[in-house]
């Protein structure tokens, strides 16, 4: 339905939403010059906006510089988030089991929209910063948590997403060629796994296994990224490849219907 058409839809709240959503990994703090930029709204609603976020306690304002930052509420609804999420609860001591095996970096990650979005990471100790924190959006189709979980999809609803989701270029490697995609996918199809190469940070190798529900289809996956300095593809299917389907099977039956 669109949304003019929905008489249940709120368009203040949609602003204010859309506000909080200017703030992301590259843009930590705003002024009210650079909210109204990002957001696309007039001046003066994103000021009374902005303002009322702040009195409300989800947004922090610089006294000095003016410019506003999310402030702690944004971890309260992520607490909140967690404890709504029985996936998470049901997945993190298996995930923590894998990690102490390998000894590599592990994410949980589940399905959100066209995107996959990270809601639990298990570092390890090469891991850089931005790889340790939960709530990073990707196009699904560039990941090989993305690709594992659509393989899992019906025929057709696998070949809509192959060619109109969206693609983004994050190194020289990127694969943005949707026939290499689609094959990677029906490799995946076949062998129950996803492994790409330098989609997300060069000579890094990403290798997931989808979490199925009852019906087969997965909402979620294990993902574990390793170095193509340490690891070869050989070894990655030998030693890594099996515990990462154990993790993913023993995960499955328990898994709970997709959230929607």
């Amino acid at each position: 339905m669109e949304k003019k058409q929905n008489t249940l839809y709120v368009g203040s709240l949609a602003k204010g939403l859309r506000l909080l959503r200017a703030f992301d990994e590259s843009h930590t703090e705003l002024s009210l010059v650079e909210l109204t930029e990002r957001t696309g709204l007039d001046k003066s609603a994103v000021q009374r906006l902005a303002n009322t976020l702040h009195i409300e306690g989800m947004l922090d304002k610089n006294p000095v510089t003016r410019r506003f930052r999310p402030s702690h509420a944004w971890l309260e609804l992520a607490y909140a988030y967690y404890w709504s999420d029985q996936l998470v609860g049901q997945a993190i001591p298996k995930l923590i089991d894998l990690s102490q095996a390998l000894g590599e970096t592990v994410n949980l990650a589940e399905l959100s929209g066209d995107h996959i979005i990270y809601v639990s990471r298990l570092p390890c100790q090469r891991t850089y910063f931005a790889a340790t924190v939960i709530g990073r959006r990707l196009p699904a189709l560039s990941t090989s948590a993305g690709r594992a979980m659509i393989a899992t999809f019906p025929p057709e609803e696998r070949e809509e997403a192959i060619r109109t989701w969206p693609l983004k270029k994050f190194t020289e490697r990127t694969t943005l060629d949707r026939d290499s995609i689609r094959r990677s996918i029906d490799e995946a199809v076949a062998k129950g796994y996803a492994i790409s190469s330098g989609q997300m940070i060069l000579s890094e190798i990403g290798v997931a296994c989808p979490i199925a529900n009852p019906n087969g289809r997965a909402f979620a996956a294990v993902q574990c990224s390793v170095s193509a300095h340490t690891w070869t593809y050989a070894q990655v299917e030998d030693e890594i490849i099996p515990r990462l389907q154990d993790t993913a099977n023993a995960i499955s039956p328990a898994s709970p219907a997709h959230r929607g």
